[in-house]
């Protein structure tokens, strides 16, 4: 399709992955008065559930691919492993693809991500070396250890990582992932893991969102705060870099940019993930545009919507453990307790299956001040059985 012809509502845009960051893309499309067609092999996915149709096969089907290039103008990805051939197939179908097929693969493999953002958008990364044989292991600057040795391609949310302090820990983590490609990357002492969520448009107009400051437990994002409680200086240079990678990329879509800034004040980029993200949960509730929504504007050839933050904002990221008790029976969460807090938003992600360490849900709670925010946050967590933020 032309890249300026803008979609109007009344059309159906595609949508690759079924998942609940597809949901609340589909959710954002409807209220904008656009329907969304679903290609998904799970039945009774969370983005299907909300959708118009879902077209039930796999992301690298063939006929499956010309049925929804038969019925959408543009598509885009719910999450970071749908297939860059099936996206090129699509893009070669004459459909907008948010993003396009070769930023998608930059983003699929570690090592391929991480020459790009040093040295073809310019933005600072962790020292790091490729590890694709044992030869690589046998070759390793030893300054790069302690460190961690995670797989090049299909890793998220801890999985396919391994602290390693030794050649030895490198070599047995190494044949331990079935000797894939894989990358050293040297850990460093940490001050904050924050993210920018970047939108671009096939205009080349480009949006950052507010800082995100994040928590992890176990490899899973457990909380997020909006605005990242860091001075300006720190939180331009981070939306900047977001903004550098973008326009490098030639993407089209909402990218968000995960960053490590060390005791020093250095910000190095970690991850892309070329979609949505946890971590901009919170601009649902707190932000003039959410994600999703930028996300429907890139695909219809819209203006991107403002990001400016009206509200503070703490996330919660509700896992299936929270439906089991200490004794492992199963529970239901107290919703209307979570509910009867002020300036508390609850999002549940309509999967049927509560299993450990599964995206359930998620609750924003909102407040005229960070204090008020990160107090009610506090109050949904004694609620919910989880850690108290701080």
């Amino acid at each position: 399709m032309n890249a300026n012809e803008v979609l109007m509502p009344g059309e159906t845009l595609g949508l690759m992955g079924g998942g609940q960051l597809g949901r609340m893309f589909a959710q954002a499309a409807a209220t904008m008065g656009y329907h969304v067609a679903v290609l998904e092999p799970g039945k009774a996915c969370p983005a299907g559930e909300v959708s118009r149709e879902q077209i039930e096969t796999k992301y690298d089907d063939v006929a499956g691919l010309a049925a929804l290039a038969g019925r959408v103008k543009a598509v885009t990805t719910e999450f970071e492993n749908v297939p860059a051939p099936s996206l090129e197939y699509l893009e070669k179908a004459g459909l907008r693809v948010c993003p396009p097929s070769a930023a998608v693969a930059v983003t699929q493999d570690r090592n391929v991500e991480k020459h790009f953002v040093s040295e073809v958008a310019g933005v600072p990364v962790a020292p790091h070396a490729a590890v694709r044989s044992e030869a690589d292991v046998d070759a390793l600057d030893a300054s790069l250890l302690p460190g961690i040795l995670k797989t090049a391609r299909l890793g998220y949310d801890g999985k396919g990582q391994a602290r390693v302090a030794t050649i030895e820990d490198v070599r047995k983590a190494f044949r331990d992932f079935g000797g894939v490609d894989c990358v050293l990357e040297k850990r460093l002492s940490l001050k904050l893991e924050v993210s920018v969520i970047v939108a671009r448009n096939s205009h080349g107009e480009t949006a950052t969102f507010p800082v995100s400051e994040n928590f992890h437990r176990n490899g899973i994002l457990a909380v997020s705060v909006l605005p990242a409680r860091i001075d300006e200086d720190t939180a331009s240079r981070a939306r900047g870099y977001a903004a550098k990678i973008a326009q490098a990329l030639n993407y089209v879509g909402v990218l968000c940019v995960e960053l490590f800034i060390l005791e020093d004040g250095t910000i190095l980029v970690n991850e892309l993930a070329p979609r949505p993200h946890n971590s901009g949960h919170a601009t649902i509730d707190a932000c003039v545009t959410s994600q999703y929504e930028q996300q429907v504007r890139t695909m219809a050839g819209l203006p991107l919507g403002s990001t400016e933050q009206h509200s503070h904002a703490v996330m919660l990221n509700i896992l299936g453990d929270e439906w089991f008790d200490e004794e492992g029976v199963k529970r239901e969460p107290d919703w209307a307790g979570v509910t009867a807090i002020p300036g508390a938003k609850l999002h549940i992600y309509g999967k049927a299956d509560a299993r450990r360490a599964r995206k359930m849900g998620h609750v924003t709670c909102i407040g005229r001040t960070a204090e008020e925010a990160m107090e009610r946050a506090r109050e949904a967590a004694r609620i919910l059985h989880l850690p108290e933020p701080n």
